[in-house]
């Protein structure tokens, strides 16, 4: 190989910088050109490419979000789409491309790869965690310490006024950022996705807090189990208490990586360069598994399901006792 680019698609995350920054740098340490493209698959349509050098990457491994910046495209799920994508690989002589993203986003790759044979590595970028085959994706960690300060922030004035606040954090069809965003900010229940519950029930216990002389509650709630907003009706048509609602939305998204993301996304964007560049990497993504970098076929991430931890789910329901 002698150039390659990247993108990153989809939701952005925290970390992501980092990732596209060590992509640069380790692909010209070893004689590689690269380009950028701008805005995703959008881009990649509509030929949004530019050459990067190690100075355009300097200063932005603290910085959140992506500098590639990031779209949705309707026209890449066409095939009239994907050809033009490919197209304007093959007129910048692109040899590889890595992929920074999400579901969506590596199932794009999954296209360019199996359908029209373009080298492709994906490196997981979801602040949901919900990726297969992958400890950690780039930005959870981010997004979970925003999440735990909001938190912290809203105990001390609800144990002010004896109100349960209910916190709605993201996670539609995966609960992890809710479960354990319950578990390091002290809650007293959680609505996820994968676990069923009774709502009443919840009340109840919450009820038998205040009866208790407990002066606060905290409830987190995953988008994907509804809204905050519904659930906090039901809790003062049937608790009868007091609710207060906070919806963190994109706030989650923001903010300068932690360390461990951005030497998360460092280690994953270097991997993803030495294995394409060795032909290992070709139609896989970059994973964390326990403590090192592992390879992953896209096919799997894409179809298999990642499953929380049920010790997790233990955990969480004897510590909100």
């Amino acid at each position: 190989m002698k150039r390659i680019a990247v993108l990153t698609s989809g939701g952005d995350c925290p970390g992501m910088n980092a990732a596209i920054r060590s992509v640069v740098r380790t692909a010209l340490s070893k004689g590689i050109e690269v380009y950028g493209i701008e805005q995703g698959y959008k881009g990649l349509i509509e030929g949004e490419f530019r050459k990067l050098e190690s100075k355009d990457v300097a200063n932005i491994i603290q910085k959140g979000g992506t500098f590639l910046r990031s779209a949705r495209s309707e026209r890449f799920k066409t095939e009239e789409g994907q050809k033009e994508a490919v197209k304007n690989l093959e007129k910048y002589n692109i040899d590889g491309l890595v992929v920074i993203g999400g579901d969506g986003s590596l199932r794009g790759a999954t296209v360019l790869c199996g359908k029209y044979g373009v080298n492709v590595i994906g490196i997981p970028g979801s602040i949901d965690n919900d990726i297969y085959g992958t400890d950690m994706s780039i930005g959870v960690d981010t997004a979970l310490n925003t999440i735990v300060r909001c938190i912290d922030s809203i105990n001390d004035t609800a144990s002010s006024h004896d109100r349960t606040f209910l916190i709605e954090v993201m996670g539609r069809n995966c609960g992890y950022l809710a479960l354990m965003s319950a578990i390091a900010g002290g809650a007293e229940a959680v609505l996820i996705p994968e676990v069923p519950f009774n709502i009443e029930k919840i009340i109840e216990k919450i009820k038998k807090r205040y009866e208790e002389g407990k002066t606060r509650s905290i409830v987190i709630v995953a988008e994907g189990v509804g809204s905050a907003y519904d659930f906090g009706k039901v809790f003062g048509m049937i608790g009868g208490f007091e609710t207060r609602i906070t919806v963190l939305g994109h706030l989650q998204r923001g903010g300068s990586p932690t360390v461990f993301d951005r030497t998360l996304a460092t280690r994953m964007g270097t991997f993803a360069v030495e294995t394409l560049l060795d032909g290992t990497g070709c139609g896989k993504m970059v994973a964390l598994q326990k403590t090192k970098m592992e390879l992953v076929e896209l096919n799997d991430v894409l179809n298999k399901k990642k499953e929380l931890d049920p010790k997790l789910l233990e955990i969480a329901e004897i510590l909100s006792n």
